[in-house]
């Protein structure tokens, strides 16, 4: 693997523009899709990235951007607690990080996988896409053929691009979907125009609500996990082994952290980023300083207003074919977890935990108890987690 040493200053600075603008896409479209400010979320992904770094002592080249895992939550926890409150309930996402971190400081990686097991995160990560298919339809069919061009241009990227083109195919949704619509004349140019070329973020502060961090707790469940994973595929990117220096721990703490920031001032919350790890892999260079060149990159275009306007201008269809796609890829990616662990759904205790978690979830289950509520995702994760640890094993399992 090639270390950065190598590399001139000049060098490093292109390389580091280069991994943002391999996660500039995914990172902006998440608070565009949950009516959060893309310049916050920029802000946030170069701070959370730069507070990674620093409790990992800067040993770790991961790179930190916006949570998909949290859309839907936050689009319902915005319309039940506003989005003051909705923010409280994601800085207690980071407790639950914390906890975690603790609990592999002290037990070790296994005590983790018994806990969330693939028959718990499968299903969680499957609703979480699935839950969220009926604002993708409904966002695409405001202009079906803007949504046609975004979509069919992210799946040629992603099955047939070339070297860092096939890393961004978001991006080029984003971009070729931009570009129609401005040839079909839907685009008002007008807020770009009035934007100032510097302005601050529109940062948000988020403001106690006991519901609205019950609710948010359990969905950390599966970014938890999606941490770990992304860890490991980093270590076989570089030849390293970061789960033992700096530890894991300190990696799932500094995500923790990151997310605690961004969501103190309007962000979404922030995770491991799988596609700055493959340009890692694609252009050798691992060095951790150009991945926190990234990250300045990133704060310095959050602080670009007309950047930010121009992302907002983005049609709602272009973004909706993106989502189809996006959508069904995370709910994809949860059954790919459960055929790449085997596991057996013939067997009724798996049959019963991810039959709970997909109808409680899809269906809007809520609990509640007092002036306290808890649905949707939140409480399915947390029934799977129970199921798990109560119902008893067969000799198989």
């Amino acid at each position: 693997m090639k270390n950065d040493n190598k590399l001139g200053y000049a060098q490093s600075t292109i390389v580091g523009a280069q991994f943002l603008f391999v996660a500039f896409g995914a990172t902006v479209l998440v608070p565009l899709l949950v009516g959060l400010d893309p310049s916050v979320a920029l802000f946030t992904a170069g701070v959370g990235t730069l507070i990674f770094h620093a409790v990992t002592k800067g040993k770790v080249p991961i790179f930190l951007g916006s949570s998909f895992a949290f859309i839907a939550p936050i689009v319902k926890a915005t319309e039940l607690f506003g989005l003051p409150g909705t923010l409280s309930g994601l800085v207690a996402v980071g407790a639950v990080y914390g906890v975690m971190s603790a609990l592999v400081r002290l037990r070790g990686v296994g005590f983790i996988a018994r806990l969330f097991p693939p028959i718990v995160v499968g299903p969680v990560i499957m609703l979480i896409g699935l839950s969220l298919a009926g604002t993708g339809v409904n966002m695409a069919k405001s202009n079906w053929p803007l949504a046609i061009i975004a979509l069919l241009t992210t799946v040629v990227v992603s099955m047939f691009g070339k070297g860092l083109l096939r890393l961004i195919p978001i991006f080029a949704g984003i971009v070729v979907g931009y570009i129609a619509a401005t040839i079909f004349g839907v685009v008002d140019f007008q807020p770009v125009r009035e934007a100032a070329w510097f302005a601050l973020p529109a940062f948000v502060r988020p403001e106690l609500c006991w519901e609205a961090v019950i609710f948010m707790l359990p969905v950390a469940i599966a970014p938890v996990i999606e941490h770990i994973g992304d860890v490991y595929a980093i270590n076989e990117v570089t030849g390293k082994d970061f789960v033992k220096d700096p530890g894991l721990h300190r990696t799932m703490l500094g995500d923790g952290l990151a997310c605690v920031a961004a969501s103190f001032i309007g962000g979404p919350p922030v995770t491991t980023y799988s596609e700055v790890t493959g340009a890692i892999s694609l252009t050798k260079i691992a060095d951790p300083a150009v991945i926190r060149i990234a990250a300045l990159f990133g704060i310095l275009f959050s602080l670009l207003g007309k950047v930010s306007a121009l992302l907002k201008t983005i049609p709602e269809a272009v973004l909706g074919g993106i989502m189809l796609l996006l959508f069904g890829t995370i709910a994809a990616v949860g059954v790919n977890s459960l055929v790449k662990n085997k596991v057996d759904l013939g067997d009724t205790r798996n049959l019963v935990i991810a039959s709970l978690i997909l109808t409680l979830g899809i269906g809007g289950a809520e609990l509640t108890c007092g002036s306290f509520t808890i649905g949707g995702i939140g409480l399915a994760a947390l029934v799977g987690v129970i199921l798990n640890l109560i119902l008893p094993r067969t000799k198989a399992n």
